[in-house]
């Protein structure tokens, strides 16, 4: 299948999240849904699907839950030892619990190495092996995946059941060399709407600190957004940071708002934040999962 294919085996709506909490918004809108943080306490209907990150999950996991098991295949965060593997299916198996897939996570999909293919190796010796314990076993086979945005584009074959697309949904990937540099436009804008607006007489300084001062009178106004929405803090240190219209920041980002060489009443912040990532050195997808879920969402 091509790899810009999400779900390239079947056409269930699948997707991944953190705690119960967020599987629950989102039931009614996916037929299958992973939880990869949270042990519930209570069995759930067959829509979600719990991750098993050790050994001792599989004594505390409801019997008739099912469950994903996560092998770690050399990343040594969460995840069953590999040479555990059958320990771990014949301890599910005990608890009549249900396993429906197979999972692992690469450390180094996102640079140019050759541990990606080490861990892709890994994980295939473990498809292997749980074939052979299903069949012994009479166990149906489950699902098997293992990777996210960066490692999509780094396979000339997608030969797991999905992907976890992660970043690449949002429209980008911060891979050093992708083995496919993939079109992707980002998704997502912010807007912020004007406070007030006032003149800036030359020489007056604005914000904490007064770290911009005015060279000459300057239209500025404040916006609605700040770093306690997620917008995470710039100063003058950071460099210059403008929107896509050009409006220069003015001064610093405050808790609940930032000034802007701007009257309009709304203003888009961004529209792509590569520019804001390498202004924080951080990657993409912190500069859009910080954002609060507060903000308002308006899909077009």
């Amino acid at each position: 299948p091509p790899r810009s294919t999400l779900f390239p085996y079947t056409t269930l709506f699948r997707s991944v999240v953190r705690t119960i909490n967020e599987a629950e918004q989102i039931r009614e809108l996916f037929d299958y849904i992973l939880v990869l943080g949270e042990l519930p306490k209570e069995n759930y209907s067959h829509t979600f699907h719990i991750t098993i990150n050790s050994l001792q999950d599989i004594e505390k996991i409801c019997k008739n839950t099912s469950v994903h098991l996560k092998i770690d295949t050399g990343m040594h965060r969460n995840g069953i030892p590999m040479d555990k593997l059958e320990e771990a299916i014949y301890r599910i198996l005990e608890r009549n619990i249900n396993l429906t897939g197979v999972f692992t996570h690469h450390r180094s999909s996102d640079v140019l190495s050759s541990e990606f293919f080490w861990q892709k190796t890994n994980f295939s010796h473990i498809k292997t092996e749980v074939f052979k314990i299903c069949e012994k076993l009479n166990l149906d086979i489950p699902k098997f995946h293992s990777l996210n945005s960066s490692g999509v584009f780094r396979c000339e074959k997608i030969d797991d059941d999905f992907v976890r697309v992660g970043i690449a949904a949002y429209g980008y990937l911060d891979n050093e060399f992708p083995l496919e540099v993939p079109d992707l436009k980002p998704v997502a804008s912010l807007v912020a709407k004007k406070i007030s607006t006032t003149t800036i007489k030359k020489g007056q300084r604005i914000g904490y600190g007064g770290s911009y001062e005015a060279q000459e009178d300057t239209i500025s106004s404040t916006y609605d957004i700040g770093y306690g929405d997620g917008f995470l803090r710039l100063t003058p240190e950071h460099g210059e940071f403008t929107t896509p219209k050009g409006y220069k920041l003015l001064g610093k980002v405050s808790m609940d708002s930032i000034s802007l060489n701007s009257e309009d009443d709304e203003v888009v912040i961004f529209n792509n934040v590569k520019n804001l990532a390498k202004i924080h050195k951080t990657i993409t997808y912190e500069i859009v999962t910080t954002l609060s879920s507060d903000i308002k969402r308006v899909v077009y």
